[in-house]
């Protein structure tokens, strides 16, 4: 399904790293995010919909205290914690301490990533 453009939609984000290779292979195996080569050589992704693409920056220190957060939803947060731990991640917040759904997890190299879960 091709994404759906509009006015005003987030589409592109790029993710502090140390290490492009190690990163993107966490939110493959943890999100299952597609990733490509754009033309200049740069490893991309796509999220687990294809609805936001991005991209892993070197260079770029993570931030120290939150400012902006992206929430990342998925189906099963235990099982989704666990798969965050058996690939290098550190859950930084347990699951209830902003709201019931929420948890924070910090990706082994820079980027702290917030976890969704929705009600089905």
């Amino acid at each position: 399904m091709a994404p759906k453009y509009a006015n005003g939609k987030i589409c592109y984000i790029e993710i502090p790293a140390v290490d492009v290779k190690r990163s993107a292979a966490f939110y493959t195996a943890v999100f299952g995010w597609q990733t490509r080569r754009r033309g200049d050589g740069a490893i991309a992704f796509d999220d687990g919909v294809g609805e936001v693409s991005g991209t892993w920056v070197l260079g770029r220190p993570p931030a120290v205290t939150p400012g902006l957060l992206v929430y990342i939803m998925v189906d099963n947060i235990e099982a989704t914690m666990e798969t965050i731990s058996r690939h290098g991640g550190e859950i930084v917040q347990p699951v209830g301490a902003d709201a019931p759904e929420i948890t924070h997890d910090s990706e082994i190299q820079a980027a702290t990533s917030s976890v969704y879960i929705r009600n089905r």
